[in-house]
């Protein structure tokens, strides 16, 4: 792996902060700032990832035949270095990242012609339809069903833990189509227009949301819903097959840059806020310590990941490497909220201290970058457990990476 940066990546590196510079409002960066947890709206969303369709950076781990950029591993590095220092928005994943993929790979080419164009410009805004009371990390026992009639399919069940299925088009499920043989075996992947009748979209209020504050995460119920068959990806029953592939995106990503942007601004409180002797936390010998650890980390963190980008280019998938990254990924961005709970202190204890987030005249109780401390630390609770929880990301490694059994 040559990590040596050539003039040509200094040029696309000033290009993509000088593109960043121009096309980012000021306004949105300060509600991106000012949110608990970097939430925006919907117009927001949409604005920035057509923003990057106009420019050509949409897809970025699509081919160039359908519209990524085609970047080099070390553009991509880049690329995602420049958006994590200014703070952008994260590019939504359920369509550019996770279904699109399925789509290329085990999609019709009506399908694909369908469903890929607006997917990679954002004029169609996906959710996705996993998880189900009883059926999370444990998939296999789902039991939506999808029941075949005439050239529909009838479906009924709920979903959960659905992120912004509020404003979404679209939603991919994994639905049972067959109780026969091994409970893998009846899944099947179908796709479903939110606007169908039947669609009851139901709010999950939770503890990193303050009163009247953004809401998140859904229940989304479904009571005869009829879906066209042709909106079944692949076979029936295979489902499993491609839930495992895409989950390979979901749990694949980077979480270096964002990590040390995080640690950055850990480091700027750290030297405000003081310890029990009255010196800044950033002289305390015992959380410099807790810094300093926490950067090898995510030092070690970002080789891991420029190793597997770099793999990446040569055509591979990511694999079991992915579950890897999802582990590490995740705990770190759960150590760094817990830091940074440790250095406000007290100023965590107001939790709803929305203050002007919410466009209230009410001051922030503390400094600003207090407001949103509690808020950040429970939500990064889900992390270990969304995507598939950590213990099952380590079951996979043991099988897969260690030959175990």
């Amino acid at each position: 792996m040559d990590l040596k940066f050539s003039a040509e990546d200094f040029e696309f590196q000033k290009e993509v902060r000088a593109w960043i510079e121009e096309n980012y409002p000021q306004e949105m960066r300060e509600r991106h700032k000012r949110s608990a947890n970097g939430h925006l709206s919907r117009e927001d969303h949409m604005y920035w990832q057509q923003a990057l369709y106009k420019k050509g950076w949409a897809g970025l781990d699509w081919p160039g035949e359908l519209g990524g950029p085609e970047f080099t591993p070390t553009q991509r590095y880049l690329f995602d270095l420049e958006m994590a220092a200014a703070d952008t928005p994260g590019i939504l994943p359920f369509g550019q990242t996770m279904v699109a993929p399925v789509i290329m790979k085990y999609g019709s080419e009506e399908q694909k012609q369908r469903f890929l164009p607006d997917i990679l410009a954002s004029r169609v805004w996906w959710c996705q339809g996993y998880s189900e009371p009883g059926a999370g990390s444990d998939l296999a026992s789902l039991r939506t069903k999808a029941e075949r009639d005439g050239d529909y399919y009838v479906v009924n069940g709920t979903k959960t833990w659905n992120t912004l299925g509020q404003h979404a088009d679209w939603i991919f499920c994994l639905v049972r189509t067959s109780d026969d043989g091994p409970r893998q075996q009846g899944i099947s992947f179908l796709l479903i227009d939110m606007k169908s009748p039947g669609i009851e979209v139901q709010p999950i209020i939770t503890l990193d949301n303050p009163p009247e504050g953004y809401q998140e995460i859904n229940m989304v119920h479904f009571t005869d819903v009829k879906v066209p068959v042709e909106n079944l990806i692949g076979e029936e029953g295979k489902g499993w097959t491609y839930a495992k592939y895409l989950l390979e995106f979901e749990r694949g990503n980077a979480y270096s840059h964002g990590l040390k942007a995080s640690l950055k601004e850990l480091r700027k409180i750290a030297a405000v806020e003081l310890s029990s002797d009255g010196r800044p936390l950033s002289e305390d010998a015992d959380f410099a310590r807790k810094l300093s650890e926490a950067e090898i980390a995510i030092r070690a963190m970002e080789f891991t990941e420029l190793r597997i980008l770099s793999s990446l280019a040569t055509g591979k998938n990511v694999g079991p490497e992915s579950s890897l990254l999802k582990c590490r990924g995740t705990e770190l961005q759960q150590l760094l909220t817990e830091l940074a709970v440790e250095a406000v202190g007290n100023y965590t204890v107001p939790f709803d201290n929305t203050g002007a987030i919410l466009g209230m005249n009410a001051d922030f109780i503390g400094p600003e970058y207090a407001a949103a401390t509690a808020p950040r630390y429970f939500n990064n609770r889900k992390v270990a457990i969304y995507a598939g929880s950590n213990e099952i990301q380590r079951n996979i490694m043991a099988k897969l990476v260690l030959g175990l059994t």
